[in-house]
């Protein structure tokens, strides 16, 4: 333990992490660069950030205050001591309606003080696109602003007053009048007052810099709102006094299309006029399906509020009419709203992929000008990139004149690094030829610091380092950014990873194979640290249910990070062996909600399993065999006839004990009954076939067929009623002969001799990281399902992850085989294969509301909406929740994970089942999901095919309407 460590240890009552885990977690933010600190601090209050204070100060150590780990020019990153606040500052103090103030920490997250000011009607103004995971602190270090900035500013505006502790320990309270002001402020604001009348740009979005203009007299020497975009470097905020507005009790939402971002840019300015809320602006390059929205190649998303839905309309339509657009949409609906939102939120992350699905990058997110000469400036900076042979799309608040770019930038070797630097300096010198400022948002940090000089002078920025001095004149908070800058190309992220390919077992085809490029998805936006699930989403659960970032798919990414730069990254330096990834890794569920849910699609399922891949060669743990292998284990029950014993042995509660043990399962849990016959025992044994016709590959998953087969026996029933022929898989590798019922062929010696087989997508392998027997057991797969890809018979698959295996791990184990993508390509689920083959068939009418769950990996990689139509088809009315039930396959079985897995399950699941109302069908189309159902909360959940079947074996007829 250094001495460092050992006096903060006795100092402060907060945990202190000086361990590789807890410094890898923070060495980035959302931008290009990372810095390792020495350790992190998690303050419990003032008095401990005093203590980190004053024994840092003591050994020259620097400190970072640090909330959400969001911004996007590198000032959350330091080589000190970072202070954490989202782990115990995280509070909303007091909430006083009539005055429209809240007393709040610096580590709350904003959408939880939305949800405190909710009730009475009022609102936080600023609201960045990372509102459910930026906090406080953060927003008032960065003067953050957002897409309502139009209409309530910037967090300045929103900020009454702030309790900060200076670097030399004094506590102080900001606010207007030079209230709190440390000494020798005041006199260095009155030699200058010329200077800070003339000197600073004026924009509504004016970030750069210290905000000292804030000091004059006329502006009520608000000492307060100076503090605020001072990134850490003058203070350390413990607590704020912050303004509400009154929220719109009706929104309406016109989307103005426009032929290209040129028309949108210079229509926007002209609608200020009329008092929106918003004037967001992006174009076609960031949406991924226009469907959506009106025609144009780029549009304006202009937000109206009223006191009635009515008024908001009115208000929507008379911007739609002084536009001049190419097309509009109007849309009251709050669910449209948010759907329309989320595609404009999203951009932060969308814009980090080009089109052609290669890397841009952060640097120059948020430069803003005069909202009149916007349409200028960029029609400039588009030549710009032209003139530097880059690509990057534009998006952002047009109202404001505040532009958003990821820019194709090469960081990863000299010549690249060399170009980033040359641009950064031309578009510095354009930024301050329209009368810009270089940070309309997001503070200037690392990225633009060093540039300040181009947009104020070298005088304003002396000034600068004047104020920082008086402030912190022992340059302990946040060295090396605003002033005496590190150079804008140093420090670089991306300079201590693997300049070749790692060896690894999964194809990556969207990073070109490169498991490196993957891990360099992950570019700190950190979606998956939302606090609460909203909708349908599911990413990230583990993070909900523990609140640590090691365990948010955002920290495994950076461990993984880490972990590639070796020794070179100086913190996890032992590989595929570290323990570290691996502990950061154990509580992913390997839900695949990031692979949707994450803007830039991190597929933390796929990491984990490369990673137990080479982190267990050669040494698996118990769960592993046990588990990971099910599909063999069942299959030997199966031929040995022993489900009944299997069955007894397990409901012997000592034999049952030493069982999970030796298994490596939760003592906790229940282990589930095989079943006495197999979904394909009883298909042999059934006489009643389906109509003639081309046939449909019923795949019988492991879970179906050893677990459920009930619900196989329920899918059978339905699609014959639709029309459909089912058939199962051939069971032997047939040489030729077309697909009938897999028995039925004639077979040649050679294909006897080699056996009967069973079909399986290798979903357990897969999730226990044993690539090698997946690529085995999958290559078999295809072997037998040789017969029908010479069909084009599609393949119907009932368990939803086993679907989501064979749609993306088949494919991407065994990218070297031609035969994967076509069989993923014939994958569809049970309401696919009844919306697409049998299209005139009507379900029996239910008239009943449902609950439950859409499974996870449904969500993340299948998609639901042919589910919605099948269930509206038969009136079962209400939406399923989101989030993950927390069983998960094989996670929520292993020893040590009991808690985590109901934590997952009690965050949507289990409450959304509680709430239902008499008579709802409680839906659970995953075997994990009716498990955790029936051993956490006694409820039987049922797959929609079997809810289907009941009704058609009640009597009630399907009207058929023709055929399939």
């Amino acid at each position: 333990m250094t001495d460092l460590e050992a006096d903060l240890r006795k100092a402060v009552r907060g945990e202190v992490g000086f361990d590789v885990t807890s410094r890898a977690l923070v060495t980035m933010d959302a931008s290009n660069y990372r810095r390792v600190p020495l350790g992190v601090v998690a303050p419990r209050d003032a008095d401990d950030v005093a203590a980190v204070l004053e024994v840092c100060r003591t050994h020259g150590v620097p400190v970072v205050p640090r909330g959400g780990g969001t911004s996007i020019a590198g000032q959350a990153t330091g080589t000190g001591v970072v202070l954490d606040f989202t782990r115990h500052m995280n509070r909303v103090l007091a909430l006083d309606a009539e005055a429209r103030t809240a007393v709040v920490q610096p580590g709350l997250v904003l959408d939880r003080l939305q949800d405190a000011a909710a009730p009475h009607g009022l609102r936080f103004g600023p609201d960045p696109s990372t509102h459910s995971r930026c906090t406080l602190g953060g927003m008032i270090g960065n003067n953050s602003c957002g897409s309502h900035s139009v209409a309530w500013g910037t967090t300045a505006d929103s900020v009454a007053e702030l309790d900060v502790v200076t670097a030399r320990g004094q506590r102080l309270r900001l606010g207007q009048g030079w209230a709190g002001a440390p000494t020798g402020l005041r006199e260095l604001v009155d030699g200058e007052l010329a200077r800070l009348r003339t000197g600073f740009p004026a924009l509504p979005r004016r970030i750069s810099g210290y905000a000292l203009d804030a000091l004059l007299p006329e502006h009520r020497a608000d000492v307060a709102r100076s503090f605020c975009g001072s990134e850490g470097t003058l203070g350390v905020l413990t607590e704020a006094v912050v303004r509400l507005v009154e929220a719109p009790r009706a929104r309406a939402l016109a989307v103005l299309g426009y032929v290209d971002e040129g028309a949108a840019a210079e229509a926007a300015a002209g609608l200020l006029v009329h008092r929106p809320l918003t004037v967001e602006g992006m174009a076609a390059d960031l949406v991924p399906s226009a469907a959506a929205l009106p025609r144009g190649g780029a549009w304006l998303f202009v937000e109206t509020g009223g006191s009635s839905h009515a008024e908001a309309r009115a208000r929507a339509e008379e911007i739609v009419r002084a536009a001049d657009v190419l097309d509009a949409l109007v849309v009251t609906d709050p669910a449209g709203q948010r759907a329309l939102w989320r595609i404009r939120e999203d951009a932060s992350g969308t814009a980090t992929r080009m089109p052609d699905g290669s890397e841009a990058w952060p640097g120059w997110e948020d430069c803003a000008v005069p909202p009149q000469r916007l349409g200028a400036y960029l029609r400039d900076f588009r030549g710009l990139l032209v003139s530097h042979g880059l690509r990057g799309t534009p998006y952002g608040h047009f109202g404001d004149g505040c532009i958003h770019v990821r820019i194709d930038f090469d960081l990863l070797t000299g010549p690249g690094i060399a170009r980033f630097r040359r641009f950064s300096e031309e578009l510095a010198d354009l930024v301050a030829a329209h009368g810009g400022s270089l940070s309309g948002e997001h503070g200037d940090g690392q990225a633009r610091a060093e540039l300040l000089p181009k947009m104020y002078g070298e005088e304003m920025v002396a000034l600068f380092e004047g104020a920082k001095a008086i402030w912190d004149p022992d340059d302990l908070l946040n060295p090396g950014m605003l002033v005496r800058p590190a150079p804008l190309d140093t420090n670089l992220r991306f300079s201590v990873l693997p300049r070749e390919p790692v060896e690894v077992a999964f194809g990556y085809p969207a990073d070109g194979g490169d498991f490196s490029a993957a891990v360099r998805r992950c570019v700190g936006v950190a979606k998956c640290r939302t606090t609460s699930a909203s909708g349908s989403a599911v990413m990230c659960p583990s993070f909900r249910a523990t609140g640590e970032e090691a365990h948010s798919t955002r920290g495994r990414a950076r461990l993984l990070h880490e972990m590639l730069a070796g020794e070179a990254g100086e913190l996890v330096t032992d590989g595929w062996r570290s323990e570290e990834v691996r502990d950061a890794l154990d509580l992913c569920l390997s839900c695949k909600g990031c692979r949707s849910d994450c803007p830039v699609g991190v597929d933390m399922a796929t990491y984990k399993a490369e990673f137990l891949h080479h982190h267990y060669a050669g040494r698996r743990p118990a769960a592993h065999h046990s588990m990971g292998r099910l599909p063999m284990w069942l299959r030997a029950v199966d031929r040995t006839r022993a489900a009944a014993v299997v069955n007894a042995l397990a409901s012997v509660g000592p034999l049952a004990a030493v069982g999970k043990r030796l298994g490596g399962i939760a003592p906790e849990r229940r282990i589930p009954k095989v079943a006495t016959e197999t979904f394909s025992r009883w298909w042999d044994r059934r006489k009643a076939r389906g109509a003639g016709g081309e046939p449909v590959i019923l795949w019988p998953d492991t879970f179906t067929e050893h677990l459920s087969p009930s619900v196989g026996q329920a899918a059978v029933r339905v699609l014959e009623a639709a029309g459909l022929r089912v058939v199962l898989p051939p069971t032997v590798h047939l040489e030729k002969a077309p697909v009938g019922d897999g028995r039925t062929v004639a077979l040649d010696p050679v294909s006897l001799l080699r056996g009967r087989g069973r079909v399986c997508c290798g979903l357990t392998y897969v999730s226990t990281g044993q690539l090698d027997r997946a690529r085995g057991v999958l290559r078999r797969t295809l072997d037998l399902m040789a017969p029908v890809l010479e069909t084009s018979a599609p393949v119907v698959v009932l368990e939803p992850s086993c679907a989501a295996a064979l749609r993306t791990d088949l494919p991407e184990l065994l990218h070297d085989d031609p035969r994967a993508a076509r069989l993923a390509s014939r994958v569809r689920t049970f309401a696919e294969a009844l919306e697409q083959l049998a299209p005139g068939w009507r379900p029996p009418a239910l008239d009943r509301p449902v609950v439950g769950q859409t499974h996870c990996h449904q969500h993340a990689v299948l998609g639901d909406l042919a589910d919605r139509r099948l269930r509206e088809a038969a009136g079962l009315t209400g939406d399923l929740a989101g989030g993950c039930c927390g069983l998960a396959g094989n996670f929520g079985f292993e020893k040590g994970h009991f808690e985590v897995s109901r934590a997952c399950a009690e965050d949507q699941l289990l409450p959304s089942v509680r709430q239902a109302a008499e008579g709802a069908v409680v839906l659970a189309d995953g075997f994990s999901c009716r498990t955790q159902l029936e051993q956490l909360a006694g409820v039987r959940g049922r797959h929609l095919a079997e809810v289907l079947a009941e009704a058609l074996r009640s009597g009630e007829r399907a009207d058929v309407v023709g055929g399939p």
